[in-house]
């Protein structure tokens, strides 16, 4: 009794989980993603009195580059993967037993109706497994985020994020993540594949999207929660 009321319970809190975790829904102007205006940094005082100030200056020669926070710059995506597995597993097993007649009184075997008292049992067990998985991503275009944070070290900490509203459904990229300054071209856009820590998040919303994914109650029962 004890075990079919642990394991109820544990349906009905899965089925709760479950329905929390559907209705955690993205949505456009996320506060975390969205752009961080940078506080104005104070101008140091210099001696001579001039208004120039030597770390928000560029030479001649520079290029227009992100170098502060609040800073736009593009992020060409270019991501590519593929992913192929292939096992396979056999297993065999034979057992046989047997237990000599029973003997009675005067050495005779012991028999009923005729048949000598004898047992015997064989077993065979085989099994066969093969398991083969093909997987291939594609993410191609561009997006422009904000320069969070500069590092110690130089480096510049990026996220954003873009909606596009199609039809009756909308679909989102989000990208956060750590680049170089020595990554970025002359056109201020910097490749996918050179960004650390990078997590891209590209999916939807709407009818189109719900209607790729089972129901929470079908997650649940096809999930590590449901135990049989």
């Amino acid at each position: 009794m004890r075990t079919f009321v642990s394991v109820l319970s544990a349906v009905f809190a899965g089925l709760l989980l479950s329905a929390c975790a559907a209705t955690q829904q993205p949505f456009a102007d996320d506060p975390y993603y969205s752009p961080i205006p940078p506080e104005p940094a104070p101008r140091p005082v210099l001696k001579t009195g001039s208004l120039f100030a030597q770390h928000h200056s560029n030479s001649l020669y520079s290029d227009n580059k992100a170098r502060h926070e609040g800073d736009i710059i593009t992020v060409v995506l270019r991501e590519r993967t593929q992913a192929s597995k292939q096992a396979k597993h056999e297993s065999g097993k034979d057992s046989s037993v047997t237990v000599d007649p029973m003997i009675g009184l005067g050495g005779r075997a012991v028999s009923v109706a005729g048949n000598v008292l004898q047992f015997g049992a064989n077993s065979t067990s085989e099994f066969t497994g093969d398991a083969k998985a093909d997987q291939s991503n594609s993410l191609v275009g561009d997006i422009s985020v904000n320069v969070l944070q500069v590092m110690a070290n130089g480096n510049l900490v990026i996220r954003g994020e873009k909606w596009l509203t199609l039809n009756t459904g909308k679909e989102y990229i989000r990208l956060t993540g750590i680049i170089r300054p020595q990554d970025v071209d002359v056109n201020n856009t910097v490749e996918s594949n050179k960004i650390a820590n990078a997590r891209i998040e590209y999916s939807g919303t709407g009818a189109h999207h719900y209607g790729q994914s089972p129901g929470w109650l079908s997650r649940f029962f096809n999930g590590p929660l449901w135990p049989f």
